[in-house]
């Protein structure tokens, strides 16, 4: 057997559990106009978002980023209209946290929001490439959930989450929720084209089949890929972390444009513009010659002298992105931001967008990010709060919706 790993624990104590808990957005307030003045006196708000000053993104020391902690365990002011209508139950001993190989830091952060310790968990890679799996604790009775979004190398990740999946269903546990912050095989959502596969069902059936009762997810591609899945799925959205941390920047509520980098993904950037400022929108028009490759043709709207933001649910191989910000430039576009959830980084994608195109890159954990990848204009945001948060709620059969009401 090669290359085993066995989940560390978290050092947190669980008698503190009950008493206090880090918040979903330190320190943080909730209104329907969250103001903020910038230096010429104009403001920017981002209604129905969140303000806060909590987990500072990745910055960077000596070339080295500085991952964020969270250091807090206050309530957060926006959860306690939700939490006087159902008080939630965090002091469960029938919960278990259980990560797999893909993305350990950001599973390590949810135990901590939790106040719980990952569960211990032996997965090992045979010689031949095999998937071995052996749970370190008993989780008969248990309310399981399963932290492994199924990022790169995708088909190896994805093997792993249902293998580990198997090994609690076999040991009795109660209840299995997959946790998968990243989804693959999302954009393979229907044909296009005579004889292909549509893979994001068959992604779906396997879960299923392997024993998972409830699927948590992070931005799936399209809405559509909820409905392949026979069990409930929660599907949680990243762009309030993104829009608190857009909040806090000193740019003119009159300067803001929000771009969707294609026509695809309007639906997208028009929620993400209403909450933001209620900022107009402009659209991308792009013809697809091929997978991973893209040719911008055309832009719908005015982005003359305003600050772009070009929202998308994830950031492959940069191609669309990157093409649709030149085309911004070409158009008299002060400064582009890019914001997405997921940062898969598919080669070319760093030399596309630290080639100066892009003022910031706004990002989530949800797939970790390699340190070959970084880049300065790189800005990590971290989704442990709010997927520990929503943890709870499923695990205590409370809403998971009333979060952001």
């Amino acid at each position: 057997m090669a290359a085993s790993l066995i989940m560390p624990t978290s050092s947190s104590s669980s008698s503190s559990m009950a008493s206090s808990f880090s918040s979903l957005f330190s320190r943080c307030s909730i209104s329907h106009k969250t103001l903020l003045p910038n230096d010429s006196g104009s403001r920017i708000y981002a209604p129905n978002s969140v303000k806060c000053d909590m987990a500072e993104p990745i910055k960077y020391g000596n070339g080295k980023p500085i991952i964020p902690i969270v250091n807090e365990r206050t309530l957060p002011k926006f959860l306690e209209s939700a939490r006087l209508e159902k008080s939630v139950n965090r002091t469960s001993p029938r919960i278990k946290l259980f990560s797999g190989t893909a993305n350990p830091a950001l599973s390590q952060e949810i135990a901590w929001y939790m106040g719980l310790e990952l569960g211990k968990i032996n997965i090992k890679r045979f010689a031949d490439g095999e998937v071995y799996v052996q749970l370190g604790e008993s989780v008969r009775g248990c309310d399981v959930f399963l932290l492994q979004p199924t990022c790169p190398p995708v088909n190896e990740n994805f093997m792993e989450l249902q293998i580990v999946i198997d090994a609690c269903r076999r040991a009795s546990a109660k209840n299995i929720t997959a946790v998968i912050p990243y989804f693959g095989y999302s954009r393979a959502d229907r044909k296009t084209q005579g004889r292909e596969s549509i893979a994001a069902k068959l992604a779906a059936n396997l879960i299923t089949v392997a024993g998972a009762d409830r699927v948590l997810a992070c931005d799936i591609h399209s809405g559509q890929s909820i409905g392949y899945f026979d069990i409930p799925v929660d599907h949680v959205y990243c762009e309030h972390v993104i829009l608190d941390y857009l909040a806090s920047k000193t740019i003119c509520s009159d300067d803001l444009v929000v771009v969707s980098p294609d026509v695809g993904g309007v639906a997208r950037a028009r929620a993400f513009a209403k909450k933001l400022s209620d900022a107009p929108l402009a659209i991308v028009d792009k013809r697809r010659q091929g997978h991973n490759i893209a040719e911008v043709m055309n832009l719908i709207g005015d982005v003359k002298g305003k600050v772009a933001v070009m929202v998308d649910d994830m950031i492959d191989t940069a191609g669309t992105i990157s093409k649709g910000a030149a085309l911004l430039h070409q158009e008299g576009a002060r400064e582009v931001y890019a914001c997405c959830t997921h940062a898969v980084f598919s080669p070319p994608a760093i030399e596309r967008l630290s080639n100066g195109l892009f003022q910031e890159v706004i990002v989530t954990n949800t797939i970790p990010v390699a340190e070959k990848n970084y880049f300065p204009q790189l800005t990590v945001l971290s989704v442990a709060n709010l997927l520990g948060e929503t943890i709870w709620r499923v695990h205590d059969d409370s809403s998971v919706s009333s979060i952001f009401q």
